[in-house]
């Protein structure tokens, strides 16, 4: 690996500890080539980061950082060289994982990461152990023709999303850093065969492992039974203490998947490519690639423009596939368990899960304690007919109905044909049903966030960054810290999309570009 190690290390990072359990417990690539190649009998490549020419911190959650023991760094300096690729610590071991999975319903064989590296596993300072990784940190033999390299718009996304989500109470990996390289990456944004130079980045991503599904289905795949069952005892051992089978781990993961479905749903976050190979085994949010929030109900919406045929991935038909990704998590599983039917269960737990979390979500967003009482079914059926019949903005309308009036709610749609007659009966039927809730109105505002992080802000901060300006970046970060707060002096980022971003690129859906 040609990649320069801190002779010692300084003040700020005498106290780190990496304890790479991974690669030390798994069996890693025996060809040392970072050229593009199919891999066999190994978990993951060691693979150094490709130095970038001008390495430079443009933003850092000191939050996480706390969490791990790591103070800011300066913008330029040793530390941003290690986040940006340049420099490793002592007792970092860098590597690329191998892995497959389904693209679009369709299975694509090794995937692996192809502009991704884990540099380490940390010893966090509240004694956690955390991965961190930099995406967009040059090639690894799973980059297959890609350059490993990352743009700052998408960068910026993922970095700013991956905290949101975590601020949200929504299980997700974390960013620590985003730092810029200093050297252009030409991309094609729109598929259209106009590509052109963007400005490169590198962020640091931080979970307790990157473990996918697609992980176990590549060396399922290839019949490579041996590496299978080293990695699911790794991952039940490191990650899944106490339980002890393939089944009932298998069950867990169903559990917390379904979970966090009810999540993505009751905020209206859409992942736009929820691949196998995008699926956590930790049953976090993983892969921020072109997402997107509702603004205008739909549940057929896709922020992915690669998807706007299909739609496979859409806002409604999230909790689906990911029980269909389960199913194959399944099947790559199977040769470890001596009867699948288990298996089967833990399938079905997910619907179990799902359903459940999502009525008691529901029940939240309308302050209501359960979906319990006579008629309830009819009142949320007819509430999502009514927001699909206009225009009407997700987020705005559950933070408003705190208020159930129509004056209050007409901040919610974005065209002139408000469904008054429509609305007044159906807040009439709701302020009956809520009518006895204690304590409604709180317990909506402690579910129903003020502030997301539209794709429309998130392109006002790529610009204003692009241009030497991070207070945009800055502001976003404070505010969305805190998204169920009022914080009435920023109501400005709570605003619906306004008409200049409707059909904006970046702004509306995306491609998979980055």
């Amino acid at each position: 690996m040609n990649m320069d190690y801190a002779g010692s290390k300084s003040d700020a990072t005498s106290a780190l500890r990496f304890d790479n359990r991974f690669v030390r417990a798994l069996p890693g690539d025996p060809v040392p080539d970072n050229v593009p190649r199919a891999v066999r009998k190994a978990l993951y490549t060691r693979v150094a980061p490709t130095p970038v020419a001008a390495p430079r911190l443009l933003a850092w959650s000191d939050e996480l950082g706390a969490q791990l023991g790591i103070a800011r760094p300066e913008p330029e300096g040793p530390m941003a060289d290690v986040f940006a690729g340049n420099r490793l610590l002592p007792g970092m071991e860098p590597y690329a994982a191998r892995y497959g999975g389904h693209q679009f319903g369709h299975w694509a064989g090794q995937l692996g990461d192809g502009r991704a590296i884990t540099l380490a596993e940390l010893i966090a300072a509240d004694g956690t152990r955390q991965e961190l990784q930099l995406k967009g940190a040059g090639r690894t033999p799973y980059s297959r023709t890609a350059d490993g390299r990352a743009v700052l718009r998408s960068s910026l996304r993922e970095f700013l999303c991956s905290e949101a989500m975590h601020w949200l109470g929504v299980p997700t990996t974390r960013a620590l850093s985003l730092a810029a390289t200093g050297e252009p990456v030409v991309r094609d944004m729109f598929y259209d065969g106009n590509p052109e130079p963007e400005p490169g980045a590198v962020v640091c991503r931080v979970a307790p492992t990157f473990v996918r599904f697609g992980n176990f289905q590549i060396l399922a795949a290839t019949k490579e039974f041996d590496e299978l069952k080293q990695l699911a005892e790794h991952v039940m051992r490191e990650h899944f203490p106490g339980i002890g089978s393939v089944e009932d781990w298998f069950r867990e993961i169903c559990r917390r998947t379904g979970l966090l479905m009810a999540d993505w749903m009751r905020l209206g976050f859409v992942h736009g490519v929820m691949n196998t190979d995008n699926m956590s085994i930790l049953g976090l949010t993983i892969d921020y690639g072109p997402y997107g929030w509702l603004e205008g109900y739909d549940l057929a919406w896709t922020p992915n423009t690669t998807d706007a045929e299909g739609r496979r991935y859409c806002y409604g038909n999230q909790p689906h596939i990911a029980q269909w990704n389960l199913a194959r998590l399944a099947e790559a599983l199977a040769p470890l368990v001596p009867k699948t039917e288990p298996l089967g269960e833990g399938l079905a737990l997910y619907a179990e899960t799902f359903t459940r979390a999502w009525s008691k979500a529901l029940a939240a967003k309308l302050g209501l304690s359960a979906l319990d009482q006579p008629g309830d079914e009819e009142l949320v059926t007819d509430l999502f007919e009514l927001l699909a019949s206009a225009e009407t903005d997700f987020t705005l309308f559950f933070r408003n109905l705190a208020d159930p009036t129509v004056d209050s709610l007409r901040v919610a749609y974005y065209g002139e044909d408000l469904p008054r007659e429509r609305l007044q009966a159906w807040l009439a039927r709701y302020a009956a049903r809520a009518k006895d809730e204690a304590g409604r109105v709180e317990r909506m505002h402690a579910v129903n966030p003020k502030y997301v992080f539209r794709n429309y802000l998130a392109q006002q901060a790529i610009d204003a960054l692009a241009a030497g300006d991070a207070s945009v970046l800055e502001r976003l970060m404070r505010v969305l810290r805190t998204p169920y707060d009022e914080q009435p002096a920023e109501s400005d980022l709570a605003a619906r999309r306004p008409e200049w971003a409707r059909n904006r690129p970046g702004c509306s859906a995306l491609s998979c570009s980055s």
